[in-house]
């Protein structure tokens, strides 16, 4: 990342939502700068969906804190010296109220991927590259930025990619035809996040966030368009999204749209999201605070057995309904894990519900 000025111009605002502009030094995320076995593309830094589950919030810590030592932000109608001094707040809610626009990165990623270069030539010999792992690259302000849908054009003049965006928002489709051209020459897939079809429940782990419906239609509509999309039941929140009553029900309807696959994956809590995470616990699921505190005490990963029990589950369920079922999160460079115990999957509900 550049430099950051002493003053960063603040270039919009929706409610409690502050969006700042930066410029990208680089576009490209390099494997070997983030430990996973793919490169990625990030427009955004921080998500204005605010799911309280988010594993990406320590992303936001390193620029949210240059940017509090910036003493203030410059508005865009007011001189420096008449800007509100920079709110004290800390990096896992700054995440969700302060979004970062890498206003540069179409041009950085253009002048990245030209042809000839190194990085054109590893991409090109089939390394994945995945838009989205560490921010919602179609939240709210990508409908204003349209820093996506550039990044997926400039992809798009050039072939022998292997492409995979990740969102849970229905604006995705805005750029079907971008899609669609990008996929004529390279591989393209869509991972569309929903973790359950409770709406209300939906709107209280993440109160920003489209509908479940609304993710449904627009998975609908991707499949339709000849998109090869599928969804990330990710995370599983032990207690709150974990039924197999609710899984399958949740797997039927994404089978019913034409959906190629189902990815699943248990909650992991890392540093930053454990401080947001854990105090929404106790406030909207009091009964699992305790629960949570222990299963949660050593380890960032639910124990082994909820893990294995939950993938179980889903294997069966994609079986029964004819849909590919993948593991996109797992790291195979992870170790085991203990095993808490404390949330098992009442896996003797499956014979039930068939």
């Amino acid at each position: 990342m550049a430099r950051l000025p002493r003053v960063l111009p603040t270039i919009g605002q929706q409610g409690d939502i502050t969006y700042v502009g930066i410029s990208a030094r680089s576009a490209l995320n390099r494997p070997e700068q983030t430990g996973m076995p793919y490169w990625s593309i990030n427009p955004y830094v921080g998500c204005a969906f605010g799911c309280a589950y988010c594993y990406a919030r320590y992303a936001h810590r390193y620029l949210s804190e240059r940017t509090a030592a910036a003493a203030e932000l410059l508005s865009p109608d007011k001189p420096a010296a008449e800007s509100p001094p920079v709110p004290a707040m800390p990096p896992w809610l700054a995440f969700e109220r302060r979004i970062f626009v890498k206003r540069n990165v179409p041009d950085v990623l253009r002048d990245a991927l030209r042809h000839g270069s190194a990085r054109h030539a590893e991409l090109a010999r089939g390394e994945t590259l995945v838009i989205g792992t560490a921010t919602d690259p179609y939240q709210p302000a990508e409908r204003h930025f349209k820093l996506t849908r550039s990044v997926l054009e400039t992809l798009a003049e050039h072939a022998g990619l292997r492409v995979v965006i990740i969102t849970k928002s229905a604006l995705i489709t805005r750029d079907i035809a971008v899609l669609q051209r990008l996929a004529r020459h390279s591989r393209v897939t869509v991972h569309l996040s929903l973790i359950t079809l409770d709406r209300d429940l939906a709107r209280r782990l993440e109160p920003r966030a489209p509908t479940p419906d609304a993710r449904l239609r627009a998975l609908g509509r991707l499949a339709a368009a000849g998109i090869d999309t599928g969804i990330n039941i990710m995370p599983v929140l032990p207690g709150i999204t974990d039924s197999p009553a609710g899984i399958r029900a949740l797997i039927q309807r994404v089978a019913a749209t034409g959906a190629s696959h189902v990815n699943a994956g248990a909650l992991r809590l890392q540093a930053e999201a454990r401080k947001r995470y854990l105090p929404f616990i106790e406030a909207e699921f009091p009964h699992l605070a305790a629960r949570y505190r222990v299963a949660y005490a050593g380890s960032h990963d639910a124990g082994a057995r909820y893990r294995e029990g939950l993938h179980r589950v889903v294997r069966q369920l994609c079986t029964l309904y004819g849909i590919r079922c993948g593991r996109l999160e797992e790291d195979r460079t992870r170790g085991p894990t203990p095993d808490d115990g404390q949330f098992l999957l009442p896996l003797g509900e499956m014979a039930a519900t068939r």
